[in-house]
């Protein structure tokens, strides 16, 4: 409490808890355990794998380094208000101490019309807005964190460090993705491993590689061959 905190260090957690929790069944082997992380779960995942050898293989689709984008803004669109922003994050969590009350940043997506989808420049969020706001939109699902969160947020990047992966790495992103330069980044400083590879999607944005048929068996392909080369 309060909901909707978001703190990169618990969903870092989440992942170790996940292996700690499948080595205790019967019949898992702890020595083959692989980890699949997709957009800002492939962030974490990127993070959680550097330190946790028990991933022996680790996979990433179309991931996004929600550190980075909560600091610099999407396209480092942001950069000229970081400080205005970590003040207003600070401001929210004295505001949280001494009065109770919490503050929030974000809303929900909603399905807009096509007139305010055209002014959204960037592919990911004109197509996450018809993805998370209409098509596959969950009523439970929202976009809501405290703004005090981004006092962890904006600390956070998953390229840190990468070069503790050693690892195989395989991060597969859309060729036409504006968020392809995230994975770029981190395969380029995962010095770590030789055993990597950037897999490009054909004519795929970030978004599209969710759900267009064509690309999820692509992926889908592609990761069984990963997994079982190196598992």
């Amino acid at each position: 409490m309060p909901r909707n905190i978001d703190t990169p260090a618990n969903r870092v957690e989440d992942i170790r808890a996940a292996a700690n929790f499948l080595s205790t069944f019967n019949g898992v082997d702890v020595d083959r355990l692989g980890v699949l992380g997709i957009c800002g779960g492939g962030g974490y995942t990127i993070k959680a794998s550097q330190t946790d050898k028990r991933l022996k293989a680790v996979a990433t689709i179309s991931m996004f380094n929600s550190g980075l984008v909560r600091r610099n803004g999407f396209l480092n669109s942001q950069i000229d208000s970081i400080q205005a922003r970590l003040k207003e994050a600070s401001d929210a969590r004295q505001k949280e101490v001494l009065t109770g009350e919490v503050s929030y940043t974000g809303s929900a997506p909603t399905k807009l019309p096509e007139e305010e989808l055209s002014k959204i420049t960037t592919d990911l969020y004109r197509e996450g807005v018809i993805y998370y706001g209409d098509t596959h939109a969950h009523p439970n699902s929202t976009f809501v964190y405290t703004t005090s969160s981004l006092l962890d947020l904006m600390a956070f990047d998953a390229s840190d460090n990468v070069e503790l992966i050693n690892q195989p790495l395989l991060m597969i992103v859309g060729d036409n993705a504006d968020t392809k330069y995230m994975s770029e980044e981190v395969f380029a400083k995962a010095s770590g491993t030789q055993n990597k590879e950037l897999y490009e999607l054909k004519n795929a944005t970030h978004i599209q590689t969710y759900f267009r048929a064509d690309l999820v068996d692509e992926v889908v392909k592609k990761l069984e061959e990963f997994y079982k080369n190196n598992l």
